[in-house]
């Protein structure tokens, strides 16, 4: 071969008044290039001659004719086109087979849109806003309720509870007591503070108190045992003269006899049955 390509540096015919095509410097005449180099066409199995354009993707190639959407065939030279299970498709074919459906419209969410997923479902971009102030939600935080989307800051407006304790907004969870709404972590023992979800608890001026608390600041002692009578104690309690027992308490002094619903005798602070009453 001479340096002014006069020979096809394959079959070493010459050149001379033929078309002629250069690889890496090389040069070919035309039936030599496209035998060696040509690449298959991926739908009519052809070679793509030299003369031919060669449109690839992905490592695949196609005639200018072959290059049509596996479905309609029409031509996507030029067009945008997506790629399902190795099978090129136009906008449309891929949109009815394959693409989502926006969760708001119900309308198809086209290849190369921008498509937003929340729970499991999409939404175009533009239709994935708020459903009170109509802003767009984007990656903001947001609370969904009756299957719509909320800012924070409208749900609060809208929906929202304010706890009965800190008057904070309740966003989740929550405990409703004497038809008031507290967070979980605000209902406490008015006195000690210990948690009172799951525990008994005795109310006073509408708030919570543990058992324990309410006792020491509230509940009348009994004469007899000396410990707190609350309404978690016996069903029963007995009241005479400004004092009160426990039904299981109120006995007699000396016989122990139980005094609830008879008649009995009183000496100083202590109650008798009357027959001990009367020794």
């Amino acid at each position: 071969m001479t340096s002014n390509h006069t020979d096809c540096h394959y079959c070493l015919q010459s050149l001379c008044g033929r078309k002629y095509a250069l690889r890496k410097e090389n040069a070919y005449c035309i039936p030599c290039y496209d035998s060696l180099f040509a690449n298959p066409c991926e739908e009519c199995k052809q070679p793509i001659e030299c003369d031919s354009r060669d449109l690839a993707y992905k490592g695949r190639h196609w005639h200018d004719r072959c290059f049509r959407c596996a479905k309609c065939s029409r031509s996507l030279v030029e067009k945008p086109f997506a790629a399902k299970d190795e099978l090129l498709l136009c906008t449309e074919c891929y949109s009815d087979e394959y693409s989502s459906k926006c969760f708001h419209c119900q309308k198809t969410i086209m290849p190369g849109s921008r498509k937003m997923e929340f729970k499991g479902s999409s939404w175009h971009e533009s239709c994935f806003v708020c459903q009170y102030c109509r802003q767009p939600l984007g990656t903001k935080p947001l609370i969904t309720k009756d299957k719509e989307n909320y800012c924070l800051s409208c749900f609060e407006k809208q929906f929202a509870h304010h706890c009965y304790s800190c008057k904070k907004v309740i966003t989740s969870g929550g405990v409703t007591y004497d038809d008031q709404p507290w967070h979980t972590e605000c209902f406490v023992c008015a006195g000690c503070e210990t948690p009172l979800v799951g525990q008994r608890f005795i109310s006073k001026d509408e708030y919570p108190y543990c058992v324990d608390c309410f006792g020491k600041l509230y509940a009348k002692k009994c004469a007899s045992c000396k410990t707190p009578i609350t309404a978690l104690g016996s069903a029963k309690f007995i009241s005479f003269e400004e004092r009160q027992w426990h039904g299981e308490c109120f006995n007699c002094a000396k016989c122990s006899v139980s005094l609830v619903g008879q008649g009995f005798l009183t000496q100083q602070d202590d109650i008798f049955c009357h027959e001990c009453g009367s020794a």
